[in-house]
């Protein structure tokens, strides 16, 4: 008899001669199997080839075996047909955020053709890993001062149709949707249009816009919604998505401020700091710096390899315009050549081309400011709004309190506010070449707490009881003629000045004028 799928062959003691057969056995990728390099070969080896799922999935957990201390593998979710979302994960303290230490994320092969960026993401993986061990300055701040996500297949099932025509043959188009038949990079929720609306009305906040209920009408895959739920897992401060066909890097907005244009330049309320981040990427780029208008993304030449998205060619559904403007997230597309399915010898070069700009892309989560927010106890305010004067973008703090708002070296003025407190003004002025964030923190006080304004309340009669001296009735008669308030003319102070000099050390003299 056969075995039902779901159970463990192993632990009902069924073997195969008995007919047991587990048919996820393929796509877990043997993952409790254990896969050490061969004996002979230096830690710092990489092996620069084509990798199925089940050998990225090896890969990524043997590169966490050998770096436990700095990292760890897990699983987001999981694609339509069942493969694991795996990331890796890089910091001085994996599984757990640390306060004041931005958040990066890097996402390749949401196109399962685009196969580019997987691989260049595992071999990022191996290299921090490797060079972490070796002592390197320049990887260990890195890892010890940012938290890194890589994702480097979030379509596999795309993925297993691209490389069964394999590299050289596969067409423009094979398996780039998912399992579905659905493009994840047009299948996230389209705010841009909603972002459009709003930035109309004076007044309205055009971030951190909620997902509209109609979406979940529509089919959103298992993929996009993974990536949703992740986005919710961590305070993500930068984000890259990994794609093949050009060789560019662009930016949002992807979809044009004029719904019937294809080709608009749509920017983002920070498209100074957008174009920094862009060109952090590409400016250390050898090939994207080439001056040969005939090579692979000459076209983009004159723009230095650097495009908005929208001003290229505008689409809805962009995963880069949804971490814009429903969280804190800066995203940048990266196209990382013309060939979507490279063969396995140039792999080693798309490697050394992209190695360092990787880098220093992620590098860059360390320009702007950073801080924290509390209240007057020490105690941390959650969601806390910071603003910065002519960005109509704001950002909010993570439930520690701390924040990190990514701006263009200049003079700023940021703000910071929360319901219930009174909001707190700084000026702060960020060198061009600093490329630390600086840090600023603010304190809040909460609403009502300064001095208490001198309030006559009703007056109550009874014995006992006895009004101000000058004060009047409810009829506005005054209750005691008799008796009329001394004035300053004599050179004695009135009746209230001891009240209002026990409320500043400011001694209100200007009130004597009248």
């Amino acid at each position: 008899m056969a075995w039902p799928y779901f159970l463990d062959c192993g632990r009902y003691f069924g073997g195969e001669e008995e007919g047991c057969h587990d048919p996820l056995e393929k796509l877990r990728g043997g993952l409790d199997v254990e896969d050490a390099l061969p004996s002979g070969l230096p830690l710092t080896f990489i092996d620069f080839t084509h990798h199925s799922y089940a050998q990225m999935t090896r890969v990524l957990k043997r590169t966490a075996a050998r770096c436990p201390h700095i990292a760890r593998t897990y699983s987001i979710g999981r694609s339509f047909d069942g493969r694991d979302l795996l990331v890796i994960e890089f910091s001085s303290r994996p599984g757990q955020h640390e306060l004041m230490e931005p958040e990066v994320k890097l996402i390749g092969n949401i196109h399962g053709n685009e196969v580019a960026g997987r691989e260049m993401l595992l071999y990022l993986a191996q290299y921090l890993c490797s060079e972490y061990l070796q002592g390197s300055p320049r990887v260990q701040r890195l890892l010890n001062t940012t938290r890194i996500h890589l994702l480097p297949s979030m379509n596999p099932d795309g993925y297993e149709v691209a490389a069964a025509e394999g590299a050289g043959y596969n067409g423009w188009t094979s398996g780039r949707q998912n399992a579905q038949n659905l493009d994840l990079n047009r299948n996230f929720p389209d705010l841009t249009s909603e972002f459009y609306r709003l930035a109309s009305s004076r007044g309205a906040r055009t971030d951190h816009i909620s997902i509209p209920q109609h979406y979940w009408w529509g089919k959103v895959a298992p993929e996009t919604k993974a990536i949703m739920k992740w986005m919710r897992t961590a305070p993500f401060v930068l984000s890259a998505s990994l794609h093949g066909g050009d060789l560019v890097v662009s930016y949002p907005f992807d979809f044009s401020q004029d719904p019937h244009e294809d080709k608009m330049f749509s920017p983002t309320p920070d498209e100074k700091m957008f174009k920094l981040l862009a060109r952090a990427y590409a400016d250390v780029h050898p090939m994207m710096m080439d001056k040969s208008e005939n090579r692979c993304g000459g076209n983009f030449l004159k723009r230095g390899s650097v495009i908005n998205g929208a001003d290229w060619y505008s689409f809805t559904g962009g995963m880069s315009d949804f971490n814009y403007l429903h969280s804190n997230c800066f995203e940048i597309t990266v196209e990382l050549g013309c060939v979507k399915f490279p063969p396995e010898e140039a792999l080693y070069t798309l490697w050394q081309h992209n190695k360092e700009p990787l880098l220093n892309f992620m590098e860059t989560v360390h320009r702007g400011i950073k801080g924290v927010v509390m209240d007057k106890f020490g105690k941390p305010v959650k969601n806390a709004r910071i603003s910065v004067k002519g960005i109509r973008h704001d950002i909010t703090t993570a439930p520690d309190g701390d924040y990190w708002r990514l701006l263009p070296p200049g003079s700023h003025i940021v703000i910071a506010q929360a319901p219930g407190y009174s909001k707190v003004i700084k000026k702060v002025t960020i060198p061009a070449r600093m490329k630390r964030a600086g840090r600023v923190d603010f304190i809040l006080q909460p609403l009502g707490t300064g001095p208490k304004k001198f309030l006559q309340g009703p007056r109550r009669s009874g014995p006992g009881l006895r009004d101000l001296p000058g004060s009047r009735g409810p009829n506005g008669d005054a209750e005691e003629p008799g008796r009329e308030r001394r004035q300053p003319g004599d050179g004695s102070k009135p009746w209230w000045w001891s009240y209002f000099t026990s409320l500043s050390q400011h001694k209100p003299r200007w009130l004597l004028k009248y």
